[in-house]
């Protein structure tokens, strides 16, 4: 059965939908700096599961976010990389990391709060 078509509200909504989760915006994060390979995320990515990397990978290349790249060697080599979307997603998602880079601190301090109470 084919999925069904998403309906958005606007263009924030559909870039919500792409980058959505915990691990996306990291993910991309991460590749901006170079093309990894799975072992490298995993270790650069220390809190996510296994499961969950391979995960959100899936759905990041599905949406054309991410280019995996087999290469037929033994033991066989996968490299992750963004495509001209997945660059253009993450300067979009610049301002916000600016933005978190400013106010951390403060965020920070109201979440320990939050758990102290």
């Amino acid at each position: 059965m084919p999925k069904a078509k998403p309906v958005y509200q606007c263009g924030l909504d559909a870039a919500v939908d792409v980058v959505g989760g915990k691990w996306k915006p990291l993910i991309l994060w991460a590749l901006h700096e170079r093309t990894h390979r799975f072992g490298e995320l995993r270790r650069e990515l220390v809190a996510v599961s296994e499961k969950v990397l391979i995960q959100q990978l899936r759905e990041l290349e599905a949406d054309g976010i991410v280019h995996r790249e087999v290469y037929r060697e033994v033991p066989p080599r996968v490299e992750y990389s963004l495509t001209e979307l997945g660059e253009a997603l993450n300067r979009a998602l610049e301002p916000l990391g600016a933005w978190g880079e400013t106010y951390m601190q403060e965020i920070i301090e109201r979440k320990t709060k939050e758990c102290a109470v």
